[in-house]
């Protein structure tokens, strides 16, 4: 689960742009926002006398979100992203661009200069690069439930033997590829490469919408997404492939036991960082944690808590007939002299989303508590997303009732949500730390893999 701070923007300029003063090409800036530095990209476009463009966070792992509205008038840049509740206006003069980003009731100043792209990439010195001593195949199938395609990569050891483990890997929430990077980080290359190396098979995706894997419905939910597993375990055994498991991060560890609920081939599960307790509960804490990580005093937390609590309330238990109505009703009778309209609005639209209502609503215990084959459940001590020793509690609580007696749970020691080794696993690290997985997490999952009996 991604976490959504305050949105920050660097932007990448062409060197091109002081002809004339044009505001055409890509901008960086930097944010301050509670001691934390938040870069932004601005993607700016030119068509007729229309403007268009794009921004990047590349501390959040966000690119090329679309900006609803961009004008350029005497040397003035205004842009506005409804989504976000983002808006700025900024004068250009001299070759930069000095305004101010606002978001949600926040004034920060921002200053754009163009960005040529040096010292942009990040070391990552885990991500694999070929050649590869393993066999690598591109593949697609169709998903029959809901009739869209997926698009993915097998990641196998040559001359493989169709009994061995594969593995079916799941992203988080949000829309990420087959490698689900973010920040550069490549973790599920990093594992299949890892896994293919002593002798364990996947099969990684790309999301709906991103990669060559084409768009789904704004209806989708977690439920959509489990469809997509189910049918690449049945893609798989249509392939010869006899011994496949899963493993899921983040939702995608919520996802893994819906599908083993579905699917009777699905022989054992790797849950990564996988929520435990209804995740109405699980936002709270993570909400709670983050604040107290960006610097929040116990006032600020408390307060975002229960505002929090209210909201989530409200959704988890409306039974009316007209939702969006009654949400703007609730929210502007309750909250309107907390937070400014452009605040409320934006929590609205992010309430409204049919992924968002029924994630929110979502108790992990009602799959859990049927799952009776293999798991093994990991998180890092230092994990605010998706605190560990509630939730390993939680999922071995569950897995009980099932009576599922080969179960394994650990908390892994100064790893964060990413199951990097993190100082704090404050969000603000994950970008920060050159290294995308701990040594301990692939060892862990690749031993128990190894020594599961057939």
């Amino acid at each position: 689960m991604k976490t959504k701070t305050i949105f920050v923007l660097a932007a990448l300029l062409f060197a091109s742009f002081f002809q004339a003063q044009t505001i055409e090409g890509s901008w960086k800036g930097e944010m301050e926002f509670q001691g934390m530095k938040l870069p932004l990209i601005l993607n700016i476009k030119k068509s007729g006398s229309l403007y268009s463009s794009t921004m990047d966070s590349p501390k959040q792992g966000a690119k090329d979100i679309p900006v609803d509205k961009t004008d350029f008038v005497n040397n003035e840049l205004s842009f506005e992203q409804k989504m976000l509740g983002a808006t700025y206006k900024g004068k250009l003069a001299n070759g930069k661009i000095e305004g101010t980003f606002s978001q949600n009731g926040i004034q920060l100043p921002l200053t754009f200069t163009p960005n040529t792209g040096n010292g942009s990439a990040l070391n990552r010195p885990q991500t694999p690069k070929p050649p590869f001593h393993y066999h690598t195949e591109d593949i697609t199938f169709q998903n029959p439930a809901d009739k869209n395609t997926l698009a993915g990569t097998i990641a196998q050891p040559e001359n493989f033997d169709k009994n061995k483990p594969i593995l079916v890997m799941i992203t988080g929430s949000g829309t990420q590829n087959r490698d689900e990077e973010l920040f550069e980080h490549k973790p599920f290359a990093v594992i299949a490469d890892h896994f293919a190396k002593k002798g364990i098979a996947t099969l990684r995706l790309d999301d709906r919408g991103i990669g060559g894997s084409p768009a789904g419905t704004a209806n989708d939910t977690s439920y959509n997404f489990a469809t997509d597993i189910n049918a690449a375990v049945d893609y798989l055994i249509s392939k010869g492939y006899r011994n496949i498991g899963l493993l899921g991060h983040s939702e995608g560890g919520m996802i893994a036991p819906m599908v083993a609920t579905m699917n009777k081939n699905v022989k054992f599960l790797v849950l990564m960082a996988a929520p435990g307790t209804p995740i109405d509960q699980l936002l709270i804490q993570q909400n709670e944690r983050a604040g107290k990580l960006m610097g929040q005093n116990d006032d600020q937390v408390g307060q975002s808590k229960k505002v929090n609590s209210e909201i989530y309330r409200f959704i988890t238990t409306y039974s009316g007939n007209d939702y969006e109505k009654d949400l703007q009703q609730f929210l502007t009778k309750n909250f309107a002299g907390q937070m400014d309209e452009t605040a409320i609005q934006n929590i609205r639209q992010q309430s409204s989303s049919p992924w968002f209502r029924y994630f929110i609503k979502f108790n992990p215990d009602s799959y859990l508590s049927k799952v009776k084959i293999p798991v093994l459940a990991l998180n890092g001590s230092f994990d605010f997303q998706v605190s560990a020793k509630e939730n390993l509690k939680a999922i071995d609580q569950s897995l009980k009732k099932a009576g599922n007696l080969n179960v394994k749970t650990e908390e892994l020691p100064g790893l964060n949500h990413l199951f990097q080794e993190a100082k704090t696993g404050a969000s603000s690290e994950y970008a920060e730390i050159e290294q995308t997985i701990s040594p301990t997490a692939l060892n862990q999952m690749t031993s128990w893999i190894l020594n599961l009996k057939k």
